[in-house]
Parts: C-alpha cells; sequence; structure tokens
C-alpha cells in the first residue's frame, strides 16, 4: 500500500524545481552568477522525481486496481458550493502522468544542450519546470476547478515561453495571439462547469460526484454544458475554429514546441473530454460534432501544412491534425483509442520536434526546408531518428503510430461514420505526403554543398536514441487480439467504459492493408517529387494553400480591426469627449461651488465674531417667536 501524499508530491517536485530555479535566476541577475550545471541539475531531477513517484502509483494500482485520491484543503464551503482541494489517482491520471513526466523529462535534458549559452538559461528553466507542474495540476485533480487552474498554468507558461526572446516584436505578438485565442476556448470552459453546477444541484463538483448526478438535468442542459466544455477544448488543443494560435507558438525556443506538442497544453483538450466521458457518453450529437470538429481540423491542418517551408511550423500543422485524429475517437466513444494515439504521439512528436531543433542549431538558426536542404549537414544520429518519426507518424507498420491511427480509423468505420472515414483515411495520405516531402527536401534531395560532420550534444542526442524506441515498439502496448496483443492500454482505461473495435478479421485485415497503401502512396509521391528537388528553386508560401486559405486575414478583418476601432470608439468618442466631459464639467462645477464657499473662509477673525452674532441673533429671533414671548 502506498502513501497517498505521493500524488502532491508528484506536483510538488516540478513545482519546487520551478521556485528553486526562479530565486537562484534572480539572484544570478541581481547578485553574483550561478552555473548552468545548478540551474541544468534542478531542472532535470526534479521532472524525474515526479516520474519516479508516478511510476510507484502506476505500479501499485496496476497490482491493487484501488483508485487513491489526497485530501489537501477544502478551499470554499458556502451554502451550496464545496470545493475541495483533492488529487485524484486513478488510472486515466496515472496513464497521464506516466508519459507527460517521462517525455518531459527527455525534454527537460534535451533542453541543456539547446538553450546552452543563453542568457535566460535559469530563466528558461524555472518556466519549463511551472510547466510541467501546471500540466501535473491538471491531470491530477479530483474536480473541474482544479483541473481549470492546472488549465490556466499551462496557458500561462506558454505565453512565457512562446514570448521568451520578447526584445523580437513578432515574438510578443505569436505569446499575445495564443493567449487570447485560448482566453475564448477557457471562458467556454468555464461556463460548462457553471452550467453543469446549476443544472445538478448541490454537488462538490467532483468528477465522481458530478456523473453520480447526471440524472438531475435534462439532456438539453447537458448538450450545453458539452458543448461549453468542448470550446475550451477547442482553444487548448487547436481545433477549428480556434486552433490559429498554434503555427505561430514556434516563436519559442523548440525545447517549449516540443513540450507543448508532445506532453502539455494540446493534449489537454483530449483528456478533458475523456475524464468528462460520462456527460459525453450519452450525448451522441455532441460527440459526433466534436468528431466532425477533429476530422475536418485533421484535414485542414494537412492541407495547409503541404505547402509550408518552416519546418516547425509544418511539424506544428502536423501536431493539429494528429490532434484531430483523437477527437474523431473520443468523439465516437472509442476514449481509451483516442488516447492511446495521444500516447503514441507523445514519443514520435517530442522527437521530431527535438530532431528539427538540433538541425536548426547545426545550421545556426535556419528553418526554411529549402534552405536547410541546400547547406545541410552531416547529423546521423537526428537523421536517423527523424526518419523514425517521419515513419511513425506516416503510419506505417510496425511502428507506434500505425497502431493508434489504425485503431482511429477502424473506429470511424465501425460505427458507420463513413463519411469521418473517408477524410481521416485521406488525411493519412496527406500526412505521409507531407512529412516525407520535409524529409526528402531536409536529408535526401541533391545539393552542391559538401556535408560537414557537426557535433551533437550528448544532451540532445541521447533523449532522441530513447524517444525512437518509443516510437518504434509503443504501439505494442495495445496490440490488437488480430496480431496475438491483449489491448493492454485499453484494458488499464476500462474505467471509461469506452467502446472497442469488435470487427472480423478479415474486414481489419483490409482496413490495415488499405491504410498502409494509402500511406506507401503518399511515400511515393513525395519521393517522386522531392527525392531529387532542385533546391535552387524553392518552393514559396504562395497561393490559397500557401497563405492557410487566408484565415489569418479574415480573422484579423472580422475580429480584430473591428475590436480595435470599438477600442479606438471608445477611447477617443465616449471616453475623451463624452465620459471626460461629463466628468470634468461637473468637477469644474464642484470647484465653482468650492471657490464661493471659499469667500467666508478668509481668516479674519472679526469676520468670524460678526457672522456667529449675527447667526445666534437669527437663533434667538426664532426661539421668540416660536414660543410666542
Amino acid at each position: 500500500m502506498i502513501d497517498t501524499s505521493l500524488l502532491v508530491w508528484i506536483i510538488l517536485a516540478p513545482l519546487m524545481g520551478a521556485i528553486l530555479n526562479g530565486g537562484l535566476y534572480f539572484y544570478h541577475i541581481k547578485k553574483k552568477p550561478i552555473s548552468e550545471l545548478t540551474f541544468a541539475l534542478i531542472g532535470c531531477i526534479t521532472p524525474l522525481i515526479a516520474f519516479l513517484f508516478t511510476l510507484l502509483v502506476f505500479l501499485n494500482i496496476n497490482e491493487t486496481g484501488n483508485t487513491y485520491t489526497q485530501h489537501l484543503f477544502t478551499w470554499l464551503n458556502i451554502d451550496k458550493l464545496n470545493i475541495e482541494m483533492t488529487l485524484l489517482g486513478d488510472n486515466l491520471s496515472i496513464f497521464m502522468s506516466m508519459f507527460v513526466t517521462f517525455v518531459g523529462w527527455l525534454i527537460h535534458i534535451y533542453a541543456i544542450g539547446y538553450m546552452r549559452g543563453d542568457a535566460g538559461f535559469g530563466k528558461f528553466f524555472a518556466y519549463f519546470n511551472l510547466f510541467l507542474a501546471s500540466m501535473l495540476i491538471l491531470v491530477l485533480a479530483d474536480n473541474p476547478i482544479i483541473l481549470f487552474i492546472g488549465w490556466e498554468g499551462v496557458g500561462v507558461c506558454s505565453y512565457l515561453l512562446i514570448k521568451f526572446y520578447y526584445g523580437n516584436a513578432d515574438n510578443v505578438m505569436a505569446a499575445n495571439k495564443a493567449f487570447i485565442a485560448n482566453r475564448v476556448g477557457d471562458f467556454g470552459f468555464l461556463l460548462g462547469v457553471v452550467t453543469l453546477f446549476f443544472a445538478l444541484g448541490e454537488v462538490d463538483l467532483s468528477f465522481t460526484s458530478l456523473e453520480a448526478n447526471l440524472g438531475n438535468a435534462s439532456n438539453s442542459i447537458l448538450l450545453v454544458a458539452g458543448f461549453l466544455l468542448f470550446i475550451g477544448a477547442m482553444g487548448k488543443s487547436a481545433q477549428i475554429p480556434l486552433y490559429v494560435w498554434l503555427p505561430d507558438a514556434m516563436a519559442g525556443p523548440t525545447p517549449i514546441s516540443a513540450l507543448i506538442h508532445a506532453a502539455t497544453m494540446v493534449t489537454a483538450g483530449v483528456y478533458m473530454v475523456a475524464r468528462f466521458h460520462f456527460l459525453y457518453v450519452g450525448i451522441e450529437e455532441i460527440g459526433l460534432f466534436i468528431a466532425y470538429i477533429g476530422a475536418f481540423s485533421a484535414l485542414l491542418a494537412a492541407i495547409i501544412a503541404t505547402r509550408q517551408t518552416d519546418i516547425k511550423k509544418i511539424l506544428a500543422y502536423s501536431t493539429m491534425s494528429q490532434l484531430g485524429y483523437m477527437f474523431i475517437a473520443v468523439g465516437l466513444g472509442f476514449y481509451s483509442t483516442g488516447l492511446f494515439h495521444v500516447f503514441t504521439h507523445a514519443f514520435f512528436k517530442a522527437m521530431l520536434f527535438m530532431g528539427a531543433g538540433g538541425i536548426i542549431i547545426a545550421l545556426h538558426h535556419e528553418q526554411n526546408i529549402f534552405k536547410i536542404g541546400q547547406h545541410r549537414a552531416n547529423l546521423p544520429i537526428i537523421g536517423t531518428t527523424f526518419l523514425i518519426g517521419v515513419i511513425a507518424i506516416s503510419g506505417i507498420p510496425p511502428f507506434s503510430g500505425f497502431f493508434s491511427k489504425d485503431a482511429i480509423l477502424a473506429a470511424a468505420f465501425q460505427e458507420g461514420q463513413y463519411l469521418l472515414y473517408a477524410i481521416a483515411l485521406f488525411t493519412a495520405f496527406l500526412t505521409a505526403f507531407y512529412m516525407f516531402r520535409m524529409y526528402f527536401i531536409v536529408f535526401v534531395a541533391p545539393n552542391h554543398h559538401k556535408k560537414e560532420y557537426v557535433y551533437t550534444s550528448k544532451t540532445i542526442t541521447i533523449p532522441l536514441l530513447i524517444l525512437a524506441i518509443g516510437a518504434v515498439f509503443a504501439g505494442f502496448l495495445n496490440l490488437p487480439t488480430i496480431f496475438g496483443g491483449h489491448h493492454l492500454v485499453d484494458t488499464w482505461l476500462g474505467q471509461l467504459n469506452s467502446k472497442h473495435i469488435h470487427m472480423d478479421y478479415t474486414t481489419e485485415f483490409v482496413l490495415m492493408a488499405l491504410s498502409v497503401i494509402v500511406a506507401a502512396t503518399g511515400i511515393m509521391t513525395a519521393y517522386s517529387k522531392y527525392a531529387k528537388f532542385d533546391l535552387s528553386k524553392p518552393e514559396e508560401e504562395t497561393g490559397f494553400i500557401g497563405r492557410k486559405f487566408y484565415i489569418d486575414e479574415i480573422y484579423d478583418s472580422l475580429f480584430v480591426q473591428p475590436t480595435k476601432a470599438l477600442s479606438t470608439f471608445i477611447d477617443k468618442i465616449l471616453d475623451d469627449k463624452i465620459i471626460d466631459a461629463i466628468i470634468m464639467n461637473s468637477s469644474n462645477a464642484f470647484v465653482n461651488i468650492g471657490k464661493k464657499v471659499a469667500m467666508i473662509q478668509n481668516a479674519n477673525v472679526r469676520f468670524y465674531a460678526a457672522t456667529m452674532l449675527i447667526g445666534m441673533t437669527c437663533i434667538f429671533i426664532y426661539l421668540y417667536i416660536s414660543l410666542g414671548l
């Protein structure tokens, strides 16, 4: 039996790292320099401690089957509202915590090499630790209020890290864009929680209590609540229409890109829908809505990615697309299938971003894939692991992405949602195409420069090699019965009452073969066009697709400019000419009255005595008359 206090220490470990590194960084800039090694040790040991504590809880749950809760204190207890600060260690939260802490720890190690020599080295690790701690609060929360604390925490940390190099105005603009887009989603999430609270009556807002009292509300109210909660997921997980912040978030250092896309923040929306599975499972309409939003988001992102030239933005759009797959699964009620793709995606997407970062460093922060191809360096470990990641995300067996993505395709087909299946299948073709387009341009297309070997720090290459193992073998943890597996992840997440694949083997084999053929076609298409591409004639981000369907421009016209115009009107017309005029005229009137009153306050003692005499005389006359004397 474990000590349930381990749950809070999973969070406290990286949180203490953030506090220590933050304090030391202030000392570093104000008093005496602190070595990068000190910051790095604190920054990397604390996530490792969090992972080890999570592993202990995982092993104990696996042995006993118990669910653990840790009550910290009562936050609010008034009338009908009771909010307990309680942590929940069940199969779902520990499943998420396991790979969040492990992959997060590897990204922290990678950041040592990537950020070496940066003036803000200590500050970066303070933010990084805080980011991980916020995600763990979100995952281990026993109620949506605590979940929202972590939800906002990852939002704030992403803002701080996206604008880490705040001397560049574009970085600040990108951070503002991410922060504002997420505030829209967060407002929807809060409205959803409030709707549930008033609809269900007197509940303590824990997930257990919410599930037990769902019968107190009508389906129409639950439908509204489910929709509002999903608006939060649209923002946090970058789905249509709140996805526009994600590509611009690449302004931050590459380690933060890896952390956002692989272990924290963007996966929060999928986790939230799975955590509220008891709400969504009985509302088919909202489930289909979630699935279609995911499908169209996956398709849109994949189409845009085919014309991008920035290596990090291509990977960013691929994340949005893969998140779309996850929402197809959870929207259709296949919660464990969607979370399994979250799990496998964490390995190959972290590896791809970290590999891209290694390339960017080697080529002096060049991010255009055609220029990288023109001046490519000899990076054997990065090149090999990058290829593994590209194969995995393309869904080629036996790499991990094949098992998780194929299960989502099979789920859509099994449910009779053939349009969803067709969209997802075509997106799989596009994924293989644009990912191998990037690979062939960066590593294969001929150039006229001699490739020179560039030394890559061990803190970069070792995490890449570990993640490569996960990208290859993680899929076997949920090996389907058709291959003699036992669906271990599905079994572990049995509490979600998730749907499972139960079609005959022939149909399943045909669907698998079709998905592999589609992916292979995408690879061959990319090979035929880009394996021998003339790098002296690079493609540009032009045209309808290259300009991302002008969505940013449309949003600017519909939302940004009208808001600016309204703000200007309020500032210049209402505030300056109306409100200020009213206030100034009123104040002037009071000043004038005051001046007139002040005339009798002249410091003349004789005047005061005469005034008192006149006043007393008036009083005596009044009394004389009123008393009839």
